[in-house]
């Protein structure tokens, strides 16, 4: 039985331009029912990282062994193995008495394999090859903990904040916790073989910003991808780099940056920033935050209102079980965040729309388009933003799955006027219409104006520690 039989409850509030989206968390609803109908087993599994860090992770799967019983049940630990390793990260899985699922989940997750994209980047996150593996019941292996967190909001002082995206670069002075400066340049890394543009480019935003200071104390920045003690394991501002440079002119671009003003010098995630942006401006933790501009952009702030060691790469997690669903152009795997949350997503949806969109301007462009769309009233554009809408409120459980969320930050221009507004009132009907518990637990919001033009650049600056 092909995993698409798994017949799905009619959504109350499906994506109106996308009719075969089936929402990760309403498939595992049906998957974990079917399990009580027909009979499951509990499958547990330890994801570790290289220093003996990870998470313990249970579910259930369905007892028979049947081909089409074996089948959904594949289906569904893979894409909870995709979710965990993209969202928290690791080089070594391990179930429990369940041999034959490692087997099919290890030739999947291999060098030449469906999922190789999501080897070569574990690999490059911890220097380590991934490895699935099953051991006898009574022996997993029990993760070390975390250590706790040492992000703590360093202000004082004179400090740069600088913000990486795809399409612009940003950059902030701020003395004692105030901006006293900021500036937005465009720039177009993503495709730049030569990792000298971008170091300039890098050098350029911080110098506007020391000009602005009496002297500089210390740096910090945020940019999208993986960073491990401010060095640079993947990102996608880095896409066009060839691999024989990266290790020589990439990996501590930052701290040769940093050379100019011997400081300290602290870049992470930009998801994890405007999380703790978030945290800073609501005085309060469980901080998931969701920019949908040029990719999906994700970070989160625990309880203590403190960054952690979780990648939260969430634009390469699953969030469509629809197997003919948009695939990713970079991974190459289908249902993936990307192409709901961000610019791609607008992108994709403009034929389906039915608007008169020239096919070969770039998705930022694209977007503009709509958005004036929107902003003449356009029908068309307000379905495109509220598929988007859909889309998000049938993912927020998914999210919840993994993380522990009281407040869900909502950004990028994707965001940006009027269709902002549909998207997250779309999301919200979804919720209190299809799952009222987590539409009671779960603010979401966006940015006040204050943080929009000084936030990330504050969140940023106050990385480092003096």
């Amino acid at each position: 039985m092909p995993t698409s039989h798994l017949l799905l409850p009619a959504l109350k509030h499906p994506p109106e331009l996308d009719a075969n989206f089936q929402p990760a968390a309403v498939w595992t609803d049906r998957f974990r029912r079917l399990c009580e109908e027909q009979g499951g087993r509990e499958l547990r599994l330890v994801m570790l990282r290289p220093d003996g860090t990870g998470l313990a992770h249970r579910e259930t799967i369905l007892a028979s062994r049947d081909p089409a019983a074996a089948t959904l049940s594949f289906r569904f630990v893979e894409r909870t193995i995709k979710f965990l390793l993209w969202s928290f990260g690791g080089t070594e899985i391990v179930l429990e008495d369940a041999p034959e699922l490692a087997r099919e989940l290890q030739d999947h997750y291999r060098e030449g394999g469906a999922r190789e994209f999501d080897v070569e980047y574990s690999r490059r996150f911890y220097g380590e090859t991934l490895a699935i593996s099953s051991v006898p019941t009574g022996q997993l292996p029990t993760p070390k903990p975390e250590p706790e967190s040492t992000s703590k909001i360093g202000l004082e002082g004179n400090r740069i904040g600088f913000d990486l995206g795809g399409s612009d670069r940003k950059c902030a002075a701020v003395i004692d916790g105030e901006v006293v400066f900021s500036d937005e340049v465009t720039w177009d890394p993503y495709f730049q073989s030569d990792p000298s543009y971008h170091r300039e480019g890098i050098i350029d935003s911080i110098r506007m910003a020391a000009a602005h200071l009496p002297s500089v104390d210390a740096i910090g920045g945020s940019a999208a991808g993986v960073y491990v003690d401010s060095k640079v394991r993947a990102a996608s501002l880095f896409r066009g780099v060839p691999d024989e440079l990266f290790a020589d002119q990439v990996e501590n671009i930052f701290f040769e940056v940093a050379k100019e003003w011997n400081v300290p010098i602290r870049v992470v995630n930009d998801g994890d920033v405007t999380a703790l942006a978030g945290a800073m401006s609501l005085k309060d933790g469980c901080v998931l935050g969701l920019a949908m501009g040029t990719s999906a952009a994700a970070g989160y702030a625990d309880e203590h209102c403190h960054i952690t060691s979780r990648l939260s790469e969430l634009a390469f997690v699953p969030v469509d079980f629809n197997e003919e669903g948009p695939s990713d152009e970079w991974s190459g795997d289908i249902g993936c965040a990307v192409n709901y949350f961000s610019q791609q997503a607008v992108a994709r949806l403009i034929e389906p729309a039915g608007l008169e969109i020239d096919p070969t301007l770039e998705n930022p462009e694209k977007l503009v388009e709509v958005q004036k769309a929107m902003e003449a009233g356009d029908e068309r554009a307000a379905a495109i933003y509220r598929t988007i809408g859909s889309y998000l409120g049938y993912t927020i459980p998914q999210f919840a799955r993994f993380y522990e969320i009281r407040h869900l930050l909502l950004l990028g221009r994707v965001l940006t006027g009027k269709g902002g507004e549909i998207i997250i009132a779309q999301a919200k009907q979804v919720l209190r219409d299809e799952f009222p518990k987590l539409a009671e637990q779960i603010s979401l919001s966006t940015p006040d104006e204050k943080m929009k033009r000084h936030g990330q650049a504050i969140a940023a600056a106050s990385l480092p520690l003096l």
